[in-house]
């Protein structure tokens, strides 16, 4: 009996790392618990003192999602710094219900209200940004969950896909679930995340994220990947016509304390 409980045990961690490792091989065996994203982006004033934004996320937000079961809270700036600068968060819940939990929790937290005390206190005529934009996905069944790359120096292009209906945004992820999973790992072109916006401005879109060692490494990638037979098999299917109305990309790269 204490065998076959080990056994049962051991099993079910392997079946867990299988799915952290390559989620789409574990989304096509099992029922995919899906993620769900936040993504900000924050547009900082001319002027201001960036750095109170950095010790807000390394000293309340980020140690009160990570109290909260949240472990892989990315914090990015751009490759190409724009003016007015901006930051990006990305962070990713369980659940939409989980979402919902972790949100609730953080704003009663004792220790997140101390620890923000000095982000809240910035007056009005010294705000650090304008506004920030958020917006939620949900994480395709073929990838369910987010993969953290390991964490020497790296860069990021996160993509977003808009598409002119609702059908064109559904025909273009079964297009990445019908074959291109598999071209993006040939490529080296590493995906972070994949996830169909459900909330947010310029809908219907999908957003993804891929993550290279350099931006010399990510153009040979793209070239491997639109050169690749698969690719073009599937890019030449009538069903996948008209389905990528836009396409906007944008290079980032992690802050020191950032956990993706």
């Amino acid at each position: 009996m204490q065998r076959r409980k080990f056994l049962q045990s051991s099993l079910a961690v392997t079946a867990g790392m299988a799915a952290a490792i390559n989620p789409v091989i574990a989304g096509d065996q099992y029922p995919p618990q899906k993620e769900v994203y936040e993504w900000r982006e924050y547009e900082m004033n001319f002027g201001s003192d960036q750095g109170q934004l950095d010790n807000y996320f390394k000293t309340a937000l980020i140690p009160a999602l990570n109290k909260y079961g949240v472990k892989k809270v990315g914090v990015f700036k751009e490759w190409n710094q724009s003016e007015p600068a901006k930051f990006y968060l990305l962070t990713p819940y369980s659940s939409l219900e989980n979402y919902l939990s972790v949100y609730t929790k953080i704003k009663a937290d004792a220790d997140y209200i101390k620890n923000s005390a000095a982000y809240n206190s910035i007056p009005a005529n010294k705000a650090i940004y304008s506004r920030f934009t958020s917006t939620l996905m949900l994480a395709f069944d073929g990838f369910p969950v987010m993969v953290v790359p390991p964490g020497e120096s790296r860069i990021f292009e996160l993509r977003t896909y808009e598409g002119y209906s609702e059908d064109a945004v559904r025909r273009k992820i079964k297009m990445f679930h019908d074959g291109e999973f598999p071209i993006f790992n040939r490529a080296k072109l590493n995906p972070v995340f994949c996830g169909e916006v459900i909330a947010g401005d310029k809908q219907p879109r999908l957003t993804y994220m891929i993550t290279c060692d350099n931006m010399d490494e990510r153009n040979k990638g793209w070239l491997a990947f639109v050169a690749d037979p698969e690719w073009k098999k599937l890019v030449s299917d009538p069903q996948y016509a008209n389905t990528i109305s836009k396409i906007r990309n944008t290079f980032l790269v992690p802050t020191g304390y950032s956990q993706v």
